[in-house]
């Protein structure tokens, strides 16, 4: 954490009167848990390390683990019961306090990025291994940040008429990250025009 923090990874600058607010992407509540479910459930057979690259546009970690049989994306977006790959591990995670509840990672990661106003994380499985992206609100060397409901509120002013499953595929987030979004920037009187489906 601290590697990633100190030395790959920028904070974005904004103020709050003459309050200087250092924002970290991805946050690190949902950095942290990347990290830990990397850990907790990395296939050690595999002989493979675990893996982190960090881009300009954003950070991915890989780790060799498999799911169960039963087990699929879908069902990990979903609330779930935890199976960890290592159960010592996880464990251990959580006697030290590293984790709350086991099972609730996706969702922390999730929630974290949400609360942040910053992309979702992405997760994809492979036959060798299962992947998480986080996606940075612009370019972190130059690109000033912009959170995801300035992203949602240009889509709606460039086409009126986009569709929620349009504006998940152009921003990087779930149909429910979509909605979310949306719901908050009613609640908060924003207005705007667009078709609903």
């Amino acid at each position: 954490m601290e590697i990633l923090q100190t030395k790959y990874l920028k904070a974005w600058v904004s103020y709050q009167g003459l309050h200087r607010i250092e924002t970290l992407s991805p946050p690190e509540t949902a950095l942290r848990e990347a990290l830990l479910n990397a850990v907790a459930h990395k296939d050690y057979s595999s002989g493979s390390p675990i893996q982190i690259s960090v881009y300009p546009d954003r950070l991915m970690i890989w780790n060799s683990s498999q799911l169960l049989p039963d087990q699929n994306l879908a069902t990990l977006l979903k609330k779930h019961s935890s199976q960890p790959f290592n159960p010592d591990i996880a464990n251990a995670f959580f006697r030290a306090g590293m984790v709350e509840l086991w099972g609730r990672g996706i969702d922390k990661m999730i929630e974290s990025c949400r609360s942040e106003e910053i992309p979702e994380p992405q997760f994809n499985i492979e036959a060798s291994g299962f992947w998480v992206t986080f996606r940075f609100a612009g370019d972190q060397t130059t690109t000033p940040k912009t959170t995801v409901a300035q992203i949602i509120l240009e889509l709606i002013e460039e086409n009126p008429e986009i569709t929620r499953k349009e504006m998940a595929a152009l921003s990087g987030l779930t149909l429910d990250g979509i909605k979310y979004r949306l719901q908050k920037l009613k609640a908060a009187g924003k207005r705007y025009n667009r078709r609903q489906p």
